[in-house]
C-alpha cells in the first residue's frame, strides 16, 4: 500500500484523478469517424495535464460526508468539462490572449479560434448531459445539481467574473474580491455545493462548505496573482505570466505585504469554515493543505496559514495535486 493510499484512507488521490480522467476519456471518446478537430480539440481541453483541484475536492467532500454514490466521478467529471471550457475562453484572444495553459499551446494556438470556441460550447454541452443522464441520482438531485451548475456558468458566475476582470479599470478591494469570488470562487464553490447536495446534506453544512470554498477561492486568486508577478515563468507556472500587468489585482492595488496577509487570513478562514462542515474527517482538509503547500514561491504561500492547517490536523502534502 502506498503513502498516498494510505494517507487518503483506503485510496489514493493518484487513483482518484486517474479514475476520473479515464471517466472523461470515456465521456469524449472518438471513433476513427469522429477524429475531427472539434473532437480533439475537446479531448485536448479537458484531458490535458491538470491539478484536477475541483472534481478532486467534489469526491473528496461527499466521501467525507459519507457519500459512496457510483455517480460521484460523474458528477465530478461534468465539473472539470465546465472548468476546461472555461480555461479555453479565458484564454482566447479576445480575452486574455494567452498562448501557453499547463506547459501546452492553449487550444485556439493548437487547432484554431474556431474550433476553440465551438470545444468550449461542446464541452459545456455534454457537462450537462452527463448530470442529466446520471440515472444513479434521484430525478430531484439531479435537478438540483444542473440548476446549481447552471448558476455557476450565467451571468452571475464564471460569465460575470469574466467580463468584469476584462472591463474593470480602477476598483476598490471590496470590488477586486467580487471579481476573484466570480472568477475562481464560484467553480470552488459549486464543486462542494454539489458534494452537499449529492450527499443530501443539511444547510447548516452546505453554508459552512461554500464559506469555506469562497475563502480558498480568494485565496487561490491572490496566490495566482502572486505567480503572475515579475520573477515567474512559464517554465515554473505552466502558463503565460505578465498578463496581470496593469489589471487591479490586490498585488498590484494593495501591495505584496497586503496581498500576502489577504491571503493567509483566507487560508485560515478556509481552515475553519471547513472544520465546522466536516469536523475530524481529514481527507478533505489534507488535499486542500496539500493545494496550497505546493507553491516553491515564498511570495505566494504564506507560511502562518499552512502552520495552522497543520496544527489543526491537516497534514501538508508536497505531492502535486
Amino acid at each position: 500500500m502506498t503513502t498516498q493510499t494510505r494517507r487518503f484512507g483506503g485510496f489514493g488521490i493518484d487513483q482518484l484523478r486517474q479514475q476520473l480522467e479515464d471517466r472523461i476519456a470515456g465521456h469524449l471518446v472518438q471513433s476513427p469517424e469522429q477524429a475531427d478537430l472539434l473532437t480533439l480539440a475537446m479531448r485536448a481541453g479537458a484531458l490535458g495535464a491538470g491539478k484536477r483541484m475541483r472534481p478532486l475536492l467534489l469526491m473528496l467532500v461527499a466521501r467525507d460526508l459519507g457519500c459512496d454514490s457510483k455517480a460521484l466521478v460523474d458528477v465530478a467529471c461534468a465539473v472539470e468539462m465546465v472548468h476546461a471550457a472555461s480555461l479555453i475562453l479565458d484564454d482566447m484572444p479576445c480575452m486574455d490572449n494567452a498562448m501557453l495553459r499547463r506547459g501546452e499551446p492553449t487550444i485556439h494556438v493548437r487547432f484554431g479560434e474556431d474550433v476553440a470556441i465551438l470545444a468550449a460550447i461542446g464541452l459545456l454541452s455534454r457537462a450537462f448531459g452527463i448530470l442529466a443522464a446520471a440515472e444513479e441520482i434521484p430525478a430531484a438531485i439531479r435537478a438540483r445539481l444542473v440548476a446549481k451548475l447552471s448558476e455557476t456558468v450565467g451571468d452571475q458566475g464564471l460569465a460575470k467574473g469574466q467580463f468584469l476582470d476584462l472591463h474593470g479599470e480602477r476598483r476598490t478591494a471590496a470590488e477586486i474580491a467580487v471579481t476573484n469570488e466570480l472568477k475562481t470562487g464560484v467553480l470552488l464553490g459549486v464543486a462542494v455545493d454539489m458534494a452537499a447536495i449529492i450527499a443530501e446534506s443539511d444547510d447548516c453544512v452546505a453554508e459552512s462548505l461554500r464559506a469555506f470554498a469562497l475563502a480558498a477561492g480568494q485565496a487561490f486568486q491572490i496566490r495566482d496573482d502572486f505567480q503572475d508577478g515579475p520573477g515567474n515563468d512559464s517554465a515554473h507556472t505552466g502558463k503565460d505570466t505578465g498578463k496581470d500587468l496593469g489589471k487591479p489585482t490586490f498585488v498590484n492595488t494593495l501591495g505584496h505585504e497586503e496581498a500576502r496577509r489577504r491571503l493567509e487570513r483566507h487560508l485560515v478562514d478556509a481552515e475553519r469554515h471547513l472544520h465546522a462542515a466536516l469536523g475530524g474527517a481529514g481527507h478533505t482538509r489534507r488535499f486542500v493543505a496539500g493545494l496550497f503547500a505546493r507553491s516553491q514561491d515564498g511570495a505566494a504561500f504564506a507560511p502562518g496559514a499552512a502552520a495552522h492547517l497543520h496544527a489543526s490536523g491537516a497534514s501538508v502534502s508536497l505531492a502535486r495535486h
